[in-house]
C-alpha cells in the first residue's frame, strides 16, 4: 500500500522542481486521476497552475456542466473543441488510429493554451495501468502511446505514473477531495469515441451518450460496479411499431475490478437486464437491440476500443 503522506510530499516537491518558476498547464478531466494531479499541482505552484478541461464533444451526458460545478472554486479554463474532434475523426475506423488522432489533438489544444498562458510544461494524470497497456501494445492510451512524438512542452509531469487506481483513490482521500471525486467511476480519456465501433459520427455519439446515461442510472447506485458502460456495436435488424428497423445494436458492460488490470463481469438479475434493454430501445429511437457482455478481462479489455 502507498504511504499517502509521504507520496503527497514527494509529488508536490516533484511538481515544484519540474515547474521551476514557470506556469504549467494541467489536463483536468474531472476523474480521480486528473483531480488528484490538480490538487497536487495547486499545492506545489498555486496560481501558476493553469487547469484546462477540454470538451471534446465525446463526453458523457451532462459532463461539462457537472465539471463546471465540481470545480467552481478553481480557475478552470473550459475549451469547447467538439468540432475539431469530429473533424479529425472523420473517416477513421481503426481503434489504434482513433486513439492516436485524439491523443495528438489533445496535445495540440494544450500547446495552444500553453502559448496563451506562457506555460512551458504539461501536468497530467497518467497512472501505471495506462503505461502498461500502452507500452505492452494492448492499446494506446491517449496520454501515453497516443501522444505525438513531437511536442512543444519542455516537460510532461506525471506524478501518478507508478500508481494503480485504488492507490490514487487513497491519495485523493489524503488530499481531502470530495467523496464524489474519490470514487468516480473511470471514464476513458478518448471519451465515448472508444465506445463506438468504427467511424465516430455525431449520430452514434448521441446514441451511445443516451444509452450510457441509462446504464449508469440503472447500475451505479444499485450495484456499485467498478465501471459500467454502453457501446454502439453496429447495425442490426429489429421491429418497432410493426415496422422493420435497421437500427443500432447496443452492448452493455459492467465489471468489478481493483486495479483495471483484470476485471470480472457483474452477474446481474435478469429483471435488471430486461429493464435496461426496455429503456434503451424505447427511449432511443434508432436502437434495435441490446446485448450484455459477460467477458472477463482478459481476454477482453474493459472498454471496446
Amino acid at each position: 500500500m502507498v504511504n499517502v503522506e509521504k507520496f503527497i510530499e514527494n509529488a508536490v516537491n516533484e511538481i515544484r522542481e519540474a515547474a521551476g518558476n514557470g506556469n504549467v498547464v494541467m489536463a483536468l478531466s474531472g476523474g480521480v486521476d486528473s483531480s488528484v494531479c490538480a490538487a497536487l499541482g495547486a499545492k506545489a505552484i498555486g496560481e501558476r497552475l493553469k487547469p484546462i478541461y477540454v470538451d471534446t464533444g465525446l463526453m458523457r451526458k451532462g459532463e461539462t456542466e457537472r465539471i463546471r460545478t465540481l470545480f467552481a472554486d478553481l480557475d478552470l479554463q473550459i475549451t469547447d473543441a467538439g468540432d475539431e474532434f469530429f473533424d479529425a475523426l472523420r473517416g477513421v475506423t481503426d481503434p489504434e488510429e482513433k486513439r492516436k488522432v485524439i491523443g495528438e489533438l489533445f496535445i495540440r489544444i494544450f500547446e495552444r493554451e500553453a502559448r496563451r498562458t506562457d506555460a512551458k510544461h504539461l501536468l497530467q494524470g497518467t497512472i501505471y495501468p495506462d503505461r502498461i497497456e500502452s507500452e505492452g501494445g494492448i492499446k494506446s492510451h491517449h496520454n501515453v502511446g497516443g501522444m505525438p512524438l513531437h511536442i512543444e512542452f519542455e516537460k510532461v509531469i506525471e506524478p501518478l505514473r507508478d500508481l494503480y487506481k485504488d492507490e490514487v483513490r487513497e491519495i485523493a482521500g489524503g488530499l481531502g477531495l470530495p467523496v464524489e471525486i474519490q470514487h468516480r467511476m473511470p471514464f476513458p480519456g478518448p471519451g465515448l469515441a472508444v465506445r463506438v465501433i468504427g467511424e465516430v459520427t455525431r449520430e452514434k455519439i448521441e446514441v451511445v451518450r443516451e444509452a450510457n446515461a441509462i446504464v449508469e442510472e440503472e447500475l451505479i447506485e444499485r450495484y456499485r460496479p467498478w465501471q459500467c458502460l454502453a457501446a454502439v456495436l453496429g447495425l442490426g435488424t429489429g421491429v418497432k411499431g410493426d415496422v422493420r428497423l435497421h437500427g443500432w445494436i447496443i452492448a452493455v458492460r459492467a465489471v468489478h475490478s481493483t486495479d483495471a488490470m483484470t476485471a470480472e463481469p457483474l452477474v446481474l438479475p435478469f429483471e435488471t437486464l430486461e429493464r435496461m434493454a426496455s429503456r434503451i430501445t424505447a427511449d432511443i429511437a434508432g436502437v434495435s437491440r441490446v446485448v450484455y457482455d459477460v467477458t472477463p478481462k482478459p481476454p477482453a479489455t474493459i472498454e471496446y476500443e
